[in-house]
């Protein structure tokens, strides 16, 4: 079995490897046709996305909520589409297609000698975000993942997410990372997914989040406090297929100044304010209320 899986991850990572290099218009005909398979045929999850659209937005007709699960399905199709063309993706190509605005924001922290914390959620395409590397050469970005369980697409999507020059941080290192970084006076940016599902032993903070009672981590709030450093949001707004604009906006410039929480409920405001916008660029098949707040707690 063991062999079995080893050798259709392989394949796999060949097939995806080769489909890379064909042009991104092509590469929408077949999300295309997956849209159809995944919505219409398996329904892949999605009694997930409608319970969370229908709990998100209660005050929309059933109709409504059904527009943005289609619109939903087509953009996470696309988006399969885009991250494996990152592969062989040129640089010129990625430049037009993932514009980075408001670079004023963390080269004003950098200008100081200070690393920035970049909070982003699961929004528009989160993985272009690794581009960043070819409008600020001279910053080393820090992208924190969790490893792939399957060792092949583990490495393969290390690849594609450290092509423009990112250097990708396996979860279970950030810290000790970060400090030494520190310690030594290495300037960084170092990129968190804010909208995480803790597991069931952190569920130790909860906010209100799309009419939800919603935990969130609180590890990335602690690294900022712990570190002072400061922190900013990056929203990946879609301008059109293919195409997005990365805004960067000022969080907080001294995390130490607030209470314990805020920071955590701030970047959770801005990113619901940003699904409300656009609701269909969100990643609605997440579980993400699994858990319930325990009574103690409430």
């Amino acid at each position: 079995m063991k062999l079995l899986i080893c050798l259709c991850s392989y394949a796999g990572y060949g097939f995806l490897w080769i489909a890379s290099f064909f042009p991104l218009p092509m590469m929408y005909w077949v999300t295309d046709i997956l849209f159809l398979v995944l919505y219409y045929g398996i329904r892949y999850r999605r009694g997930v996305v409608d319970m969370n659209l229908r709990n998100a937005f209660p005050e929309k007709s059933e109709e409504e909520r059904k527009r943005i699960a289609r619109r939903y399905y087509r953009h996470l199709c696309d988006t399969f589409a885009e991250f494996y063309k990152l592969w062989h993706i040129s640089e010129a190509e990625i430049k037009r297609r993932c514009v980075m605005m408001n670079l004023d924001v963390p080269h004003h922290y950098f200008e100081q000698g200070r690393s920035v914390i970049v909070f982003a959620g699961h929004y528009g395409n989160w993985e272009m975000m690794y581009s960043y590397k070819l409008w600020e050469k001279g910053i080393e970005l820090i992208p924190i993942y969790k490893p792939i369980h399957n060792k092949v697409f583990d490495r393969m999507t290390y690849l594609i997410r450290s092509r423009f020059g990112a250097t990708p941080l396996a979860k279970a290192d950030t810290l000790r990372v970060m400090l030494r970084n520190q310690k030594e006076g290495k300037i960084c940016m170092t990129g968190f997914i804010g909208d995480q599902t803790p597991n069931k032993h952190s569920l130790n903070f909860w906010t209100t989040f799309l009419n939800q009672d919603t935990p969130v981590m609180e590890g990335t709030e602690k690294i900022a406090r712990k570190l002072n450093q400061p922190v900013v949001y990056l929203n990946m707004r879609k301008v059109k297929r293919g195409y997005y604009h990365a805004e960067f906006y000022d969080l907080c410039s001294d995390p130490q100044n607030l209470e314990p929480g805020e920071l955590t409920r701030m970047h959770t405001r801005m990113l619901e304010k940003f699904i409300r916008e656009n609701p269909e660029y969100w990643l609605w098949s997440h579980r993400r209320w699994k858990h319930k707040r325990p009574a103690e707690q409430r």
